[in-house]
């Protein structure tokens, strides 16, 4: 029997490195990844099942591919709800389902469906750390911990991905180290909830190359820090914490980039959200720490039609993006998700009240970037090189201040300058245009920057 696997995977970056997991165990016992569904022997998806377009999403895979006759194994957030699943697709071609994170569940399902010829088996814990990327070779995704502990009455991630489980410190470590070996030049930290990392530990100690550390943030924070790289701080919660990442911001590996869903700027609607979060607190931290590294650069996301939301509570959000002038922002119309307390709250918005509030939301939003884009117009800054062959006229880059896939990207016109880049190249250069959500920009030569 043959023992090619095809694997979609689907939703965030978090899923991403959930797939890698899976794909490295695959590999390591044998199996091959192949990337047609058609050329394959099973297919597993790895599924979404955040909100209800991510639903949508993982449904027309699961259909497309029962289309091809192919047996099937369903993992990922999705999975969790299983019932539901074969509800709408009773096909005997679905081997297995399970929940996220669950690498070796599938790695059984997959040998109980391709066996192996041989009898050595290695399981999650028995394979490299880094191994299979999904990302371009220059960057990649470090995940701390999985699953979170909040009781945010929006979101459905506890009950699809469980309480938070942090990593021990000496683990994230490793993995770090081998990541710059393996010739990272950025690295993307992630959890659902970054700042709340080793908490579910006591912040036990672990020994790491001779030396002991606590399992905190700040510990790793400090370690991250230190590093020849870029690193960039994902999912942040509003916490007091905050402030006290700011100095690692200037002149360490730690980009000035922060992403920190705040959701709302409403008290009452960050009540009924169950969020953390003062805003009036907030909008006088974002002042004070611009101060401190004028150039940071903070993404959001924000919900509006929450329940409840009245006029008043929308027109507190307007103002507080107008003052706080962020410059990279996702807004989100609220929509019921499966097993969330917010379905059941009163004074659900009608569909029309959050698309008007979504489009007013984004209106005045686009005129804030559209003038924070056009002041990077003569500045000079650090890009490092995404893809050099995507285009033929253009060297495809991103800033400190992007993020892979969320964010813009700074191109550069391919020329006698450029011929020799190569992704993960970092290199300065002059911005000499903006875009809606792009920069243009000129290389600097050496000498230039010897002069200057």
């Amino acid at each position: 029997m043959k023992n090619k696997i095809a694997f979609i995977s689907l939703g965030c970056c978090k899923n991403l490195v959930d797939a890698e997991r899976i794909m490295t165990v695959l590999t390591c016992n044998g199996y091959e990844i192949v990337p047609d569904c058609e050329d394959a022997d099973l297919v597993i998806i790895n599924t979404c099942g955040f909100i209800n377009p991510s639903i949508d999403e993982s449904f027309e895979s699961i259909s497309e591919t029962l289309e091809t006759g192919k047996r099937i194994i369903i993992t990922g957030c999705l999975g969790t709800r299983a019932a539901f699943i074969r509800e709408n697709f009773p096909s005997e071609l679905i081997a297995g389902i399970t929940g996220p994170h669950a690498y070796d569940e599938v790695f059984e399902l997959v040998r109980k469906n391709l066996p192996l010829k041989h009898s050595s088996i290695l399981y999650a814990a028995d394979v490299p750390n880094p191994g299979i990327k999904l990302t371009p070779p220059h960057y990649a995704y470090l995940k701390i911990s999985e699953g979170c502990s909040n009781k945010c009455s929006f979101c459905a991630i506890p009950f699809l991905r469980g309480p938070m489980k942090s990593r021990t410190i000496d683990d994230v470590m490793g993995e770090t180290d081998r990541l710059i070996e393996n010739g990272v030049s950025e690295i993307m930290v992630v959890a659902q909830d970054t700042l709340d990392y080793g908490r579910d530990l006591d912040f036990a100690k672990a020994v790491y190359q001779g030396k002991e550390y606590k399992s905190d943030f700040m510990s790793l924070l400090d370690f991250l820090s230190r590093k020849d790289i870029w690193v960039r701080l994902h999912y942040l919660y509003p916490y007091p914490l905050l402030r006290k990442i700011i100095p690692y911001l200037k002149d360490t590996a730690i980009v000035p980039y922060l992403d920190i869903p705040m959701q709302h700027s409403s008290a009452d609607i960050l009540k009924r959200m169950r969020r953390p979060g003062n805003i009036l607190r907030m909008t006088e931290d974002i002042l004070k720490w611009r101060e401190e590294v004028p150039d940071l650069c903070i993404r959001s996301s924000f919900i509006v039609g929450f329940p409840g939301e009245t006029d008043r509570d929308f027109e507190n959000l307007l103002d507080f993006i107008r003052e706080a002038r962020l410059q990279r922002v996702g807004c989100f119309k609220y929509s019921d998700v499966y097993g969330v307390a917010a379905n059941a709250f009163e004074n659900q918005i009608p569909e029309d009240v959050k698309d008007e509030r979504w489009d007013q939301f984004m209106q005045v939003q686009q005129q804030i970037s559209d003038e924070l884009m056009a002041e990077k117009i003569g500045q000079e800054m650090d890009i490092i090189v995404d893809d050099t062959v995507s285009d033929d006229t253009t060297v495809i880059c991103r800033s400190k201040y992007d993020s892979p896939e969320i964010d813009g990207n700074v191109f550069i016109e391919k020329n006698e300058l450029t011929e020799e880049l190569e992704p993960g190249d970092i290199i300065r250069v002059r911005i000499t245009d903006a875009e809606e959500y792009d920069l243009i920009a000129e290389p600097i030569l050496a000498d230039e920057i010897e002069s200057s």
